[in-house]
C-alpha cells in the first residue's frame, strides 16, 4: 500500500476467514435447497465471488445496482434502481449479498422490493455491518464483521469508484 494515509483495518486473511464462516452458516441453513443470490453491485461482487466458491448448495446468481450515495460518502436516503433483477423471485429462497450496510436505506428498499415478488424466504448477508450509522431498523441475517463508524475502502468498497481492488479493507483519514 503506497498511500501513507491508508491504514489496514482487516487483512485479506481475516476477511477470508469471515467469508468461509458465513458460507458454512449458509450451507447449513439452506442444506438440500436451491438458493437465489441477489448481489448488490458494484461493491458486493468481490464478496460474492469469494462467498459462492465456498457454498456447496445449488445457487443461482442475479445482480442489482442501487444508487444512494452519488459521489459522496454518506447516503442521501433516496434509493433508486440503476439495474433491476432479472430472475423470477416468486417461491424462491432469496439471499441478498452486499458488501456493507450502514444507514440501511438501500437494504430496506431492496428487501421491500423483493418481498413484493413473494419469495419463499428472504435473508441478507453482509460482509460489514456498521450499526452506528443505521437510520432504519434493518438487521442483516448473516454478518461477517461488525465495524466502527469509520469510512472503509478496499475489497469492493470504494471512494469515487477507486480502491475496490485492494485485497484488504483500509481506512483513509
Amino acid at each position: 500500500m503506497s498511500d501513507p494515509e491508508m491504514k489496514l483495518i482487516y487483512s485479506e486473511e481475516e476477511i477470508h476467514r469471515q467469508v468461509e464462516r458465513l458460507a458454512e452458516e449458509i450451507n447449513k441453513d439452506y442444506e438440500g435447497q436451491e438458493l437465489l443470490i441477489i448481489c448488490v453491485l458494484k461493491g458486493g461482487v468481490i464478496f460474492l465471488s469469494d462467498l459462492v466458491r465456498h457454498l456447496t448448495i445449488p445457487v443461482r446468481i442475479d445482480f442489482v445496482q442501487l444508487a444512494s450515495y452519488g459521489e459522496g460518502t454518506e447516503s442521501q436516503g433516496v434509493v433508486e434502481f440503476r439495474k433491476g433483477f432479472d430472475s423470477p423471485i416468486n417461491g424462491k429462497d432469496v439471499l441478498i449479498v452486499e458488501d456493507i450496510v450502514d444507514s440501511g436505506y438501500s437494504m430496506e428498499f431492496l428487501s421491500q422490493k423483493l418481498m413484493s415478488h413473494n419469495p419463499k424466504s428472504l435473508k441478507a448477508c453482509v460482509l460489514l455491518d456498521k450499526k452506528a450509522r443505521r437510520k432504519v431498523p434493518f438487521e442483516p441475517d448473516y454478518v461477517g464483521i461488525s465495524v466502527e463508524d469509520i469510512f472503509l475502502l478496499g475489497y469492493g468498497l470504494d471512494l469515487n469508484e477507486m480502491y475496490r481492488n485492494l485485497p484488504g479493507i483500509y481506512s483513509k483519514d
